[in-house]
C-alpha cells in the first residue's frame, strides 16, 4: 500500500494502480470517457484531468491525466483545483460542440454518461451555433441501433470490440478531421458479444434495437437480479420490466463470473418470455385419454382440480424434471413423486456425462475455474469444445488468458499494466499457449498457438497422451501417430511450464473419454505441484444442479411407464421430444394414463399433454441455479406474473397437499422450501446462504424494485381503476414491487440496479465495488457446492479409446452449435431468430472430394430409419468421415448423437 495525497487529505491506496482508479476505488467522482476498467487506459479523450503537486509547498501544481499517471508514494493531487475543473469543462464543451442536443429522444437519456460527466464538469451552457457535423447510420443488424452523430470519439468501441472480443467487422475509418466508427457496409455485426457496445459506450451510439421497440426510461423500468437461463455458465444480469412486459437484460456484475459483460444470446435471448408461445392459462383435453380432442383453455380452477384429481387417484407418480428449471421446482417435484419416481429429465447420455462432470469435480484433486480464474491462466488446453458457441463467455475469457504469459515482457519494461497502449506495444501481437483440439475449427482458433480437429476419439487420445507426457503414472496412448505424439510433446511442455494452467472440456463432443482425457491432464499437472483448474462447459443452465439429486434419466422414466409401473406423468420445463426419439417418447405418452406439463411455453411435449399448467419464466419466478463451476446463485422475480400463470413450484406444492392425503401444511414461502430441500438433500446446505431471508429488512425496509423516480404508477392501470391499487405482495424475497423501499446499496444478491447520486449509467457499477474491477461490496453472490476432495488414492482414467476410423459408406454425425439456434428458448427471441443459420450437413473437403459434391448441393442424409435432404457446407479442417447436423434443428429434434448415417446426393440434385 502506498499513502497519497487528494486535496491535501492522506488516503492508503493500492501500490501499482493509476490515480484514476485509486480515486474512484476511494469513492471520488472523477470525470472520464475512454477509461474502462477491462479496457485499461489510452489517455485519449483528457477528461480525467487532475493537477500534480510536487509536494506540500508546491502552490502552482501541472496537469496530468489521472489514467495515465501511476499512484505512487507521497503524490499529491488536487480534484477540486480550480484550472482542473475548467480544463474538464472544456474538453466537454469541445466534445459538445458537435453532439446533437436530443437527450429528451435519445434512447441513452436518462441513463448516460455524457449526460453525467457533462453535469459532473459543471459545463451548462452552449456558446456557439455553429452548425454541427453529421453522419450517416448503418444498419447493423437485429441487436444494435446505430446513430452516429452522438459519438464523442472516445474509441471504447473498437477496443472493446476488436482489442478485447476479436471482432473484425467493426472499425474505425477516418478522412481529414472526421472518423467514423461503424463497418466498412453495412450488415449484422458479427461478434458473439456485440451487444456490450450498449452499455460500452458512453452516449448513444450503439444503443439496445430489441429495447428500442418497446422502449422505456430507465426509471420507469423494475428490475431485479437475475441469472442467464441461455447456457451454463450463470452469468448474472439485471432484467428490466414495465406494463408486464419484460423489456431488456443487462450486466449485473458479479467479479468471478460475467464480470463486465454479457454474450449476445443472454443479452437478447431474453424475448421468448413475450413470445406467442407462452403459455399464458391452463389448458386440458375435453375428452379422456391420449385419442381424445385437441388442448382447449379452462380456468385456473378447474385446472387445480383436475391436478388435485390426478394425483389422489394416481397408484404411481412419475416426476420428469428439468436441467433449464431451478433447484426448488425440481426438488417441489421430487418431494411430489418421490426420490426413487424421480427424472433428471435428461437422456442417459447426457446424464452420464454430467454426472461424471460432478463425480470428477468432487474426487479430483483439481478445483473447478470460475471465469475470473479463466482469465488469468497463463495456458490452457481445450478439448473437444467450440466455447464460443457452447460457452461464449468462457471463450471471451479465455481470448484474454493468451495475454498472460507475454505480459513478462511488459513486467521487465517495468510498463504498468494498465497502460494498455504502451503493453501492446510491448507485446508485439505475442500469445501464451493455447491449444484446442476440436472437431471444427472455433471461434477461438485465431489466438490457438495450435489447433487439432479430429473425431472425439482421436481427440481423447490426444488428451489421454498429453497426461502421459505429464506422468508417466497415468496410461500411456499406443499406436499413437508420430505427429500427434510430437504435438502431445508440444502441449505438455507448454503446460508444465505454466504456473495456472487450465484444462477445459465439456459435453458438447458427448464423448465420456475426453471428459476423462481432460481429467487426467490436469490430475497429472497437478502432480506436479502446478494450480491447476478445471472447467468443463454444462449443457443447460441448471444441468449440475439437477445432476446432483441424482434422479433417474429420461430412458429409465421412460422403461417404467413401458412396464405398467407408471399411470401418470408430471413434466417439468422439459420438451422431451427434444430430448429423446419421437417414437420413445410416443411411447412413454402412450403407456400413462395421465400426461401432466407444468411449462412456460408451448413444446411438443405439452401439447400431447392431457393437462397444461402455465408456468412462469425465469423473470417471473425466483430460484437457484448450479452453474458448470458448481456455483449455485439466486434470481429473483422481476414482475409476478399475470393470474393464472403460478411458479412452478406453486403448482406442485397443491399437488404434494393431494397426494399426502392429510398433509395440512403447505410451503407458504420460498424459504421453508430451502429449508426442505437442504434437510433432503445435504448437498444444497450452502443453499440458504445465498442471499438474506424474505423476511430482511435495511433500516426497517424491503429493497425496492422500482427506482425513486418511478413515473406514471396510476396511470398504468387507468383503464382498470381511477384508484391506485396497492402493489403486489413478494412473500418470498426482501425485494418489493413498488418505489417505497430502500434505495441504497444493496447486499449483492438482492442489489436491482447500479444507480448512485451523479452516477445515473452502467459506469455507477464503480460505487458498488469494494476496488475498481475488483469484488462487489459484500462479496459476489454466489457458493460453491463442490469442492475437490482428494484423498490421495485417486486413480487415472485408463479407458483409452481406439483411434477413429472413416468408413467409405457410413459417417459419424456430431453435433454442430451455433451460439444462435441451439439453445431451445432464446430461438424463440425474434432478435435471436433472424441471426440462426438455416439447416446444413457439414461434410469435410475430402468428403466432398469423394462424394462429388461442392457447397450448397442438396445432400440425403440417411440417419435412424429417417432420410433428410439437406443443404451440403464443406469446411476446410472437417475430418475425414465426421459429419456435422447443427444442433437444434427442428426437423433432427430428439435425435441421439453421436450416431452413424449414410450421406449421398439427394435425387435432385442429381437429376440438376
Amino acid at each position: 500500500m502506498v499513502t497519497i495525497y487528494v486535496d491535501n487529505m492522506p488516503y492508503q491506496v493500492r501500490e501499482g494502480q493509476n490515480l484514476l482508479v485509486a480515486c474512484l476505488s476511494l469513492g471520488f467522482d472523477i470525470p472520464h470517457f475512454c477509461w474502462h476498467p477491462a479496457l485499461h487506459s489510452v489517455g485519449s479523450c483528457r477528461l480525467c484531468a487532475v493537477k500534480i503537486f510536487r509536494d506540500e509547498n508546491d502552490t502552482r501544481g501541472r496537469i496530468f491525466m489521472s489514467c495515465m499517471t501511476p499512484a505512487t508514494e507521497g503524490v499529491r493531487i488536487s480534484i477540486n483545483d480550480p484550472e482542473a475543473r475548467h480544463f474538464r469543462a472544456s474538453v466537454i464543451e469541445w466534445l459538445m460542440l458537435n453532439h446533437p442536443h436530443d437527450c429528451p429522444v435519445c434512447d441513452e437519456g436518462g441513463e448516460c454518461h455524457l449526460q453525467d460527466m457533462t453535469v459532473m464538469t459543471g459545463h451548462v451552457y452552449r456558446r456557439t451555433r455553429k452548425k454541427k457535423r453529421t453522419y450517416s447510420n448503418q444498419n447493423l443488424g437485429p441487436f444494435i441501433n446505430h446513430e452516429m452523430n452522438r459519438c464523442i470519439q472516445c474509441y471504447r468501441c473498437v477496443r472493446f470490440y476488436r482489442d478485447y472480443a476479436g471482432g473484425r467487422d467493426l472499425d474505425v475509418f477516418g478522412v481529414h478531421s472526421r472518423v467514423y466508427f461503424g463497418r466498412l457496409e453495412e450488415g449484422a455485426l458479427e461478434n458473439e458479444f456485440s451487444g456490450n457496445l450498449v452499455e460500452i459506450c458512453p452516449t448513444g451510439v450503439f444503443t439496445d434495437k430489441t429495447f428500442k421497440k418497446r422502449y422505456t426510461r430507465k426509471w420507469d423500468l423494475q428490475t431485479a437480479p437475475s441469472i442467464c437461463v441461455h447456457c451454463g455458465l450463470g452469468c448474472n444480469t439485471i432484467a428490466g420490466e414495465r406494463y408486464g412486459t419484460l423489456r431488456r437484460i443487462l450486466n449485473r456484475y458479479n467479479g468471478q463470473v460475467n464480470g463486465y459483460f454479457l454474450c449476445d444470446r443472454g443479452r437478447f435471448g431474453y424475448d421468448f418470455l413475450n413470445s406467442d408461445r407462452r403459455v399464458r392459462e391452463p389448458l386440458a383435453k375435453t375428452g379422456q385419454g391420449s385419442g381424445s380432442t385437441a388442448l382447449e383453455p379452462i380456468s385456473a380452477d378447474e385446472a387445480l382440480s383436475r391436478l388435485v384429481d390426478i394425483v389422489q387417484n394416481s397408484s404411481r407418480v412419475i416426476g420428469i424434471g428439468s436441467p433449464r428449471t431451478p433447484l426448488e421446482a425440481n426438488f417441489a417435484l421430487r418431494d411430489l413423486v418421490g426420490e426413487e419416481n424421480f427424472s433428471s429429465g435428461m437422456a442417459q447420455a447426457e446424464q452420464d456425462l454430467v454426472s461424471l462432470i460432478v463425480h470428477i469435480l468432487r474426487e479430483g484433486p483439481a478445483p473447478s475455474a470460475s471465469l475470473r480464474e479463466l482469465e488469468s491462466a497463463d495456458a490452457a488446453l481445450i478439448l473437444g469444445e467450440d466455447l464460443t458457441n457452447t460457452a461464449p463467455m468462457m471463450a471471451l475469457y479465455l481470448r484474454q488468458s493468451v495475454r498472460r504469459k507475454p505480459m513478462a515482457v511488459v513486467n521487465e519494461l517495468r510498463i504498468p499494466g494498465w497502460l494498455d497502449a504502451a503493453v501492446r506495444g510491448a507485446v508485439q501481437g505475442n500469445k501464451g499457449p493455447l491449444f484446442i483440439a476440436a472437431p471444427i475449427a472455433a471461434g477461438l482458433d485465431d489466438v490457438a498457438t495450435e489447433t487439432y480437429h479430429a473425431a472425439p476419439d482421436d481427440i481423447a487420445r490426444l488428451g489421454f497422451a498429453v497426461a502421459h507426457e505429464l506422468d508417466t503414472q497415468a496410461p500411456a496412448v499406443v499406436d499413437l501417430p508420430a505427429d500427434r505424439h510430437a504435438l502431445a510433446v508440444r502441449i505438455a511442455a507448454a503446460l508444465r511450464e505454466a504456473e495456472r494452467p487450465v484444462v477445459v472440456s465439456g459435453t458438447s463432443s458427448m464423448s465420456p473419454a475426453v471428459i476423462q482425457a481432460a481429467a487426467n491432464v490436469a490430475w497429472a499437472l497437478h502432480s506436479r505441484g502446478r494450480q491447476v483448474t478445471l472447467s468443463f462447459v454444462a449443457p443447460e443452465c441448471n444441468s449440475l444442479g439437477v445432476a446432483l439429486m441424482e434422479g433417474r434419466s429420461l430412458e429409465d422414466a421412460i422403461e417404467m411407464a413401458e412396464r405398467g409401473q407408471v399411470d401418470t406423468v408430471v413434466t417439468l420445463e422439459n420438451d422431451l421430444f427434444a430430448r429423446a426419439p419421437r417414437d420413445l417418447v410416443d411411447r412413454l405418452r402412450a403407456s400413462c394414463r395421465n400426461f401432466v406439463v407444468i411449462d412456460h411455453c408451448l413444446t411438443g411435449t405439452a401439447e400431447v399433454a392431457d393437462l397444461v399448467l402455465p408456468a412462469a419464466a425465469f423473470a417471473e419466478s425466483q430460484g437457484t441455479l448450479v452453474n458448470n463451476e458448481g456455483r449455485a446463485q439466486r434470481s429473483y422475480r422481476v414482475f409476478p406474473a399475470p393470474d393464472p400463470i403460478g411458479e412452478s413450484r406453486r403448482w406442485l406444492s397443491k399437488a404434494v397437499m393431494a397426494r399426502a392425503r392429510g398433509r395440512t401444511e403447505e410451503w407458504e414461502s420460498f424459504d421453508d422450501l430451502v429449508t426442505r430441500m437442504r434437510q433432503a438433500l445435504p448437498v444444497f446446505q450452502p443453499v440458504s446462504n445465498l442471499a438474506p431471508s424474505a423476511d430482511a429488512r435495511i433500516v426497517g425496509r424491503k429493497i425496492a424494485r422500482q427506482p425513486h423516480r418511478c413515473s406514471g404508477r396510476t396511470a398504468m392501470l387507468a383503464n382498470v381503476s381511477m384508484r391506485e391499487p396497492p402493489p403486489p405482495r413478494d412473500a418470498d424475497s426482501p425485494l418489493s414491487f413498488s418505489m417505497e423501499g430502500f434505495q441504497g446499496i444493496s447486499p449483492p444478491p438482492l442489489n436491482p440496479r447500479y444507480w448512485a447520486p451523479g452516477w445515473n449509467s452502467a459506469q455507477s457499477l464503480n460505487k458498488f465495488q469494494e476496488e475498481i474491477a475488483g469484488p462487489l461490496r459484500g462479496g459476489d453472490p454466489g457458493q460453491r457446492l463442490i469442492e475437490p476432495r482428494d484423498n490421495g488414492g485417486r486413480e487415472y482414467f485408463n479407458a483409452i479409446p481406439v483411434a477413429f476410423s472413416p468408413s467409405d459408406d457410413e459417417w459419424l454425425i456430431l453435433p454442430s452449435y451455433h451460439i444462435f439456434g441451439s439453445e431451445e428458448l432464446s430461438a424463440l427471441s425474434p432478435a435471436i431468430a433472424e441471426r440462426i443459420p438455416s439447416a446444413y450437413v457439414a461434410i469435410g473437403e475430402e468428403d466432398a472430394d469423394l462424394l462429388g459434391m461442392s457447397e450448397g448441393m442438396l445432400a440425403r442424409v440417411e440417419i435412424a430409419g429417417a432420410a433428410e435432404s439437406l443443404p451440403a457446407r464443406i469446411v476446410a479442417d472437417l475430418p475425414r468421415g465426421v459429419a456435422l447436423l447443427p444442433k437444434g434443428l427442428e426437423r433432427l429434434k430428439g435425435l441421439a448423437i453421436p450416431v452413424r448415417a449414410r450421406i449421398g446426393k439427394a435425387v435432385q440434385a442429381e437429376k440438376s
